[in-house]
C-alpha cells in the first residue's frame, strides 16, 4: 500500500491536556512518521505512512483524545511524501496569532493521588503533584502557546528527574507544563512556622481561621462543625447570613451532611469539582452558622493535592469560603494578604503565583441535570459554542451584579470567570484586568461591544469609553432570554419569561417581571407584572418591608404584623410611594417576592442580594399543591397574590402553606399568561431566565405547569440563569444584529 502524508490541524482545547504526547503515542502505535507541535492556533501535525494507518490516526484524534481535551475540529490536507522516519514532538514556534483554546483547571487525577499517598514515591505528600491529566491550567497561564515559559511555573527550573519525565514520550508527564517535585517545585509556608500541613491542621483543630492559598485564590478555612469558629469567621468577614461552602474529605462524609443522588455525586467527583448545592440531612455534622436557616448546603470535594492532604489529615469537613472582606474580590496574591488582617489567624501559602483569580464554581441538580449557578474555576475559559461563525469579534460587557464578561470570535464565546458585583474599585479593576488578559489569551480585538441599557452600570460606562468600536445596547431582559437561547443552541423566536430583581427598561422604568416575544436579534414586550412603586429606590431593595408597604397599599389591604414592626416609618413610606418621589415604578418579580417575605415575617431587611426570596423558598412547604388565583392579561396582577396571602394569614393558615401557595399561584399565572400569548403569537416554546428562576420550587412548578399545558420549555444549564449569563446574551444579540439573515420579522 502506497504511503501518504497529511498535514493535520486540530482545534479546540488541545494544549495543556497531554494532546501532543497522545499524538506521539498514537503515531508510534500505528507505525507512522512525522511530527506534532503546539502553536498559537492549536496543534499542528504532519503524519506519513500507510494510507489505512493514516486514516485510522486521523479518526483516533477525536475518538481517543485525552480526558481533558475537547476537539472542535480536525482539518486535513495532503502533502507530498518525504520518506522520513520516526515521529517527534517539535518546539512551539514564536509569534503568530493566538487562536488556540486553553483548558480549565482540573482536579487531581487518580494516578497523581496514588503517588501523593505512596510512601515509596518521590512525590509522597508533595502538595503540587500534577500531570498532563490534571492540575493548574487557566489560573497559571500568562499567554499562548501553552508552554512552561508562559505560565507562572516559568521560574521553577526542572530537576534532572522531572526533566527526564517531561522529555520522555512514554511518561505521563511528557510535556506537562506544571510538572515539578519537592526538589524543584513550589513549596508551602505556614505563617507560624513548623511543618505547613501539620501546623495548619493543628490551627484548624484549635478553632483557628486559616487563609489557605488554592488554585484561584485564598480561601478562609475553619472546622465546619465548630460553631464558635464559624460564627467568629462570620463576624470577622461581615457576612451575617449568606451560606458558607463546605469541603468534605469524600462522598461518604458528603452523604452524612446532604442528600447526594447519582447526578450530584457525579458532579462532586468530576474533574471540575464545583460546589454542589444539596438538600441538607437533618442533624448533620455542621455548625448552625454554616448555612443558617437554609435547607441546602454547598459541598465540594478536594480538588488540589493540598486539599487532599489537609482534609485527609483532619478527617473532618471544613468551611472553605473566598478570602475577602464583604463583597471585595477574592485575595489571590501574597502581597494583598494585608486585606485579611483581622480575619485570618494564620496563613498557609506557597510560591507558585496565581495569574488569574478564579472563584469556585457553583452548580445544582434539577431534574437529573446539572445547572450552573456560578461559572468559574473548572469551567472557564472553555468556550460556549455559537450557532454560526462571527464576522467580527464581539465583547459583551455584562451586568452590574454577578458580573461576567464575554469575548467572542469565530464560533466561540469565551464567558469569563465570575467577577462579582461592580460596586467597588477592586472588583472593577479585576473586571478590566480580566478583559485585557482574555483578549490577549485568545487574540480578540472587539469591533462590536454590547452593553446594558442602564447608563449608571460601570460595565456600561466601560463600553461607552472604548474607542473605535460599534456599540450595541441590549435590554437587560432580552439579554437574559438570548442567553437562554444561546445556552440551548436555539435561535428563537420564543416566549421569553424573564423574572429578576431589576433591569433598565426602554421606557425608563425598572423591569423585572417580563413576558417577551424574543429571538436573538430583537424582542417585543407582550406582558409584564403589574408595576408598583419602589419607595426609597435602592433602599427598598435592602429593606423588603418597604415593598410590603407599597404592595399592600396598592392591593388595598392591611397586614398588621408587618406594619406593627415598622409603625413609625410605615405611613411616611406609603406616602412616599404614592407621591412617586424617590419611588421609581417597577414590574420586578424579585420585589414581589420581597413583599411576600416581609408580610410572612421571613425577612424585613437583607444582608445579601436575593436573601428574602431565598428564605421565602426555604419556608415554603413543597408538598402543598394549592395555588392562589391571579388575574392575567397584558398586565399580570401581582396584587391578587398579595391579597390572597393576607387573607390566608387572617385564617391562621400556617406560613409554610401560604408561602407554597404563593409560589404555586405565580407559576400558574406564568403559565396562564403564556397560554394567552400562544393564542396570539402561535409560539409554543417558552424560555425561562433571570435570577428569580434560581428558585427551584418556582422553576419546578412553572416548568411542570407549562409542559402540562403543551409548551416546550427551555431552561439554563451551561451558563447561569442569573446575571452571570447576561454577557453571553449580549454577545448573542450583538452577533445576530451584525450577521445577515438572523432577524425575525416579529423582532425590533
Amino acid at each position: 500500500m502506497a504511503p501518504v502524508r497529511f498535514a493535520v490541524r486540530v482545534d479546540g482545547v488541545v494544549q495543556g491536556v497531554g494532546f501532543r504526547p497522545f499524538v506521539h503515542g498514537l503515531a508510534a502505535r500505528l507505525g507512522l512518521a512525522g511530527f506534532v507541535g503546539n502553536d498559537s492556533r492549536g496543534v499542528f501535525i504532519e503524519v506519513e505512512g500507510a494510507s489505512a494507518a493514516v486514516a485510522a490516526f486521523v479518526t483516533a484524534l477525536r475518538a481517543e483524545a485525552p480526558p481533558l481535551a475537547v476537539v472542535d475540529e480536525v482539518r486535513v490536507s495532503e502533502l507530498p511524501t518525504t520518506g522520513v522516519r520516526g515521529f517527534t514532538i517539535v518546539a512551539s514556534p514564536a509569534g503568530g496569532t493566538a487562536a488556540t483554546l486553553v483548558s480549565a483547571d482540573s482536579a487531581t487525577c487518580a494516578d497523581c493521588l496514588a503517588e501523593l499517598r505512596d510512601p515509596g514515591d518521590r512525590r509522597y505528600r508533595y502538595p503540587f503533584v500534577n500531570c498532563t491529566n490534571c492540575g493548574p491550567r487557566f489560573t497559571i497561564v500568562r499567554g499562548v502557546p501553552y508552554d512552561r515559559p508562559l505560565t507562572t511555573m516559568a521560574g521553577f527550573t526542572l530537576c534532572a528527574e522531572c526533566k527526564q519525565e517531561y522529555e520522555d514520550p512514554g511518561d505521563r508527564r511528557f510535556h506537562a507544563q506544571p510538572v515539578c517535585c519537592p526538589a524543584c517545585g513550589p513549596q508551602l509556608v505556614f505563617s507560624g512556622g513548623g511543618d505547613p500541613i501539620e501546623s495548619t491542621v493543628d490551627a484548624l483543630a484549635s478553632g483557628g481561621v486559616v487563609a489557605v492559598k488554592g488554585l484561584g485564590g485564598f480561601h478562609l478555612a475553619v472546622l465546619a462543625a465548630d460553631e464558635p469558629a464559624v460564627a467568629r469567621l462570620r463576624g470577622r468577614k461581615h457576612r451575617e447570613d449568606k451560606p458558607f461552602a463546605v469541603m468534605v474529605p469524600d462522598l461518604a462524609v458528603a452523604r452524612e451532611i446532604a442528600q447526594v443522588d447519582a447526578v450530584a455525586a457525579a458532579a462532586l467527583i468530576s474533574r471540575r469539582r464545583p460546589i454542589v448545592l444539596l438538600p441538607r440531612v437533618a442533624n448533620g455534622p455542621l455548625a448552625r452558622s454554616v448555612a443558617p436557616g437554609n435547607r441546602r448546603v454547598g459541598l465540594m470535594l478536594p480538588y488540589t493535592p493540598l486539599h487532599h492532604l489537609l482534609l485527609g489529615d483532619l478527617g473532618r469537613p471544613v468551611v472553605l469560603t473566598s478570602a475577602n472582606v464583604s463583597d471585595e474580590p477574592i485575595v489571590y496574591r501574597d502581597g494583598d494578604l494585608g486585606r485579611l488582617s483581622g480575619i485570618a489567624d494564620a496563613v498557609l501559602t506557597h510560591d507558585r503565583a496565581i495569574h488569574t483569580r478564579t472563584d469556585d464554581s457553583v452548580v445544582r441538580v434539577w431534574r437529573d441535570r446539572v445547572q450552573l449557578q456560578r461559572r468559574s474555576r473548572g469551567y472557564v475559559p472553555e468556550p460556549v459554542p455559537l450557532r454560526r461563525r462571527l464576522r467580527e469579534h464581539v465583547l459583551g460587557c455584562g451586568a452590574e451584579l454577578k458580573n461576567t464578561f464575554c469575548l467572542a470570535k469565530d464560533t466561540h464565546a469565551f464567558l469569563s470567570h465570575h467577577i462579582g458585583d461592580l460596586d467597588n474599585y477592586e472588583t472593577f479593576r479585576a473586571y478590566t484586568d480580566g478583559i485585557t488578559h482574555l483578549r490577549g489569551l485568545f487574540d480578540v480585538t472587539p469591533a462590536v461591544v454590547a452593553h446594558d441599557l442602564h447608563p449608571e452600570y460601570l460595565s456600561t460606562k466601560y463600553a461607552l469609553d472604548l474607542p473605535d468600536v460599534e456599540l450595541v445596547g441590549v435590554q437587560h431582559h432580552h439579554a437574559h432570554i438570548a442567553a437562554c437561547l444561546a445556552d440551548n443552541g436555539e435561535p428563537g423566536p420564543v416566549l421569553g419569561v424573564a423574572f429578576d430583581g431589576t433591569g433598565y427598561g426602554p421606557d425608563g422604568t425598572l423591569w423585572g417581571g417580563e413576558f417577551l416575544l424574543a429571538d436573538l436579534a430583537g424582542f417585543r414586550r407582550l406582558a409584564h407584572l403589574a408595576p408598583v412603586r419602589l419607595p426609597g429606590g435602592t433602599t427598598a431593595i435592602r429593606q423588603p418591608w418597604r415593598m410590603a408597604a407599597a404592595y399592600l397599599d396598592a392591593a388595598g389591604v392591611s397586614a398588621t404584623a408587618v406594619r406593627a414592626r415598622h409603625e413609625d416609618q410605615w405611613d411616611p413610606v406609603v406616602q412616599l410611594a404614592r407621591s412617586g418621589v424617590s419611588s421609581p415604578v417597577t414590574s420586578s418579580a424579585g420585589r414581589l417576592f420581597d413583599a411576600v417575605a416581609a408580610i410572612l415575617d421571613v425577612r424585613d431587611t437583607i444582608n445579601y442580594e436575593g436573601q428574602a426570596a431565598v428564605e421565602l423558598e426555604q419556608l415554603a412547604d413543597p408538598t402543598e399543591t394549592t395555588a392562589y388565583p391571579c388575574a392575567v392579561d397584558t398586565v399580570v396582577a401581582g396584587v391578587d397574590l398579595i391579597r390572597a396571602v393576607v387573607e390566608d394569614l387572617g385564617r391562621n393558615t400556617p406560613r409554610p402553606i401560604v408561602a407554597a401557595r404563593f409560589h404555586n399561584g405565580l407559576a400558574d399565572a406564568i403559565t396562564s399568561t403564556c397560554a394567552r400569548l400562544r393564542d396570539t403569537t402561535g409560539l409554543t416554546t417558552v424560555a425561562l431566565s433571570g435570577g428569580v428562576f434560581q428558585n427551584l420550587l418556582l422553576l419546578d412548578r412553572t416548568a411542570e405547569t407549562l409542559a402540562r399545558t403543551g409548551f416546550r420549555v427551555l431552561t439554563h444549564s451551561r451558563v447561569p440563569t442569573n446575571d452571570g449569563g447576561i454577557s453571553l446574551g449580549q454577545v448573542a444579540v450583538a452577533a445576530s444584529r451584525t450577521t445577515p439573515g438572523d432577524r425575525h420579522p416579529g423582532s425590533r
